[in-house]
């Protein structure tokens, strides 16, 4: 692991996007800001940029098309009002002003955004994971004309409202595995990863969501089709583990491939995604940590981090 980026003790970063160029995108949901972190060719240490502060708490980033993004935004904890924002980064050069608009305001049925993934050109699915529920959201080219239904709701989605201090989300990571036409899905506060069937025709799910692996928190991951298997990052186990996408091929027992043992390096690790440079898919990723916000070390939390891990 090799460390990119910083950022201020206490940010909650929630999630992150690679562009094309290898430099990220990342999310810092309490501080309601969204981060540019320059492509580092040779690895070393890069100095964040704050791109744009919103006015709810940041959370999901999805790219619908080259260098064209949907943020998400939600209230989670207090009013529970949810919006996407549309982020033009075509042609965009460091320090240049960016200014995301709201382009879609959810009803009040949604209580707080959280992790989505892109199902199929003009086709995005989003977490909400205090409804407990994954929305569709219809986007047409260009990203400003949007619509929205429920997807999927399932038992499996649902938090314990008033039980775990802090609130544990639901339903958290999304992500679509292509090849297999599967959406698979964290739960963090019932600590499963599920799968659903996808029907490629109508990407609509298929069945019923059946599970992967329990035990674990899993917060946001990526997938290796080729290889078969899912990187999921566990927040507050402080682990990246490595899981089969086969529910059938797991033993019930991840495997970490770090933090297990516990390493400061690796504190609340929340969202996982590959780089994009030829060659890097399976082998090269970025990874996001809170450094400890969400569950800190005996010492206290560190400052939040983006990491370069190859496996």
């Amino acid at each position: 692991m090799t460390p990119i980026a910083f950022f201020p003790i206490k940010s909650f970063l929630e999630n992150l996007a690679v562009r094309s160029d290898n430099s990220v995108l990342v999310t810092s949901m309490n501080a309601r800001e969204l981060f540019y972190v320059p492509h580092s060719p040779d690895g070393a240490p890069v100095e964040p940029v704050l791109l744009h502060r919103f006015d709810q708490p940041t959370t999901g980033l999805v790219e619908i098309e080259p260098d064209l993004f949907l943020v998400s935004t939600s209230n989670l904890y207090t009013t529970h009002e949810s919006f996407l924002h549309r982020l033009d980064l075509r042609g965009y050069q460091p320090e240049t002003p960016v200014q995301p608009e709201i382009v879609y305001t959810f009803p009040d049925t949604a209580r707080g955004l959280n992790g989505s993934c892109l199902l199929a050109p003009g086709v995005v699915l989003i977490a909400d994971c205090f409804a407990g529920l994954i929305w569709r959201v219809n986007v047409q080219p260009g990203g400003r004309d949007i619509q929205a239904r429920v997807w999927l709701a399932h038992e499996t989605m649902g938090y314990f409202p008033g039980k775990l201090k802090p609130e544990q989300p639901g339903v958290n990571g999304v992500r679509y595995a292509a090849r297999t036409h599967h959406l698979y899905y964290t739960a963090t506060a019932r600590k499963l990863l599920m799968r659903v069937p996808v029907d490629p025709a109508t990407l609509e799910a298929a069945g019923l969501p059946e599970l992967v692996v329990a035990g674990r928190m899993g917060d946001d991951f990526c997938l290796d089709e080729e290889a078969g298997v899912i990187y999921l990052a566990t927040h507050r186990q402080n682990t990246i583990d490595r899981i089969f996408m086969d529910p059938g091929d797991n033993s019930g027992f991840p495997q970490s491939i770090v933090g297990d043992p516990f390493t400061e390096a690796l504190i609340g690790p929340c969202s996982v995604a590959w780089g994009r440079a030829p060659g890097e898919y399976g082998k090269v990723a970025y990874v996001i940590s809170d450094g400890g916000t969400a569950s800190p070390s005996p010492g206290g939390p560190l400052p939040a981090r983006l990491q370069r891990v190859e496996t």
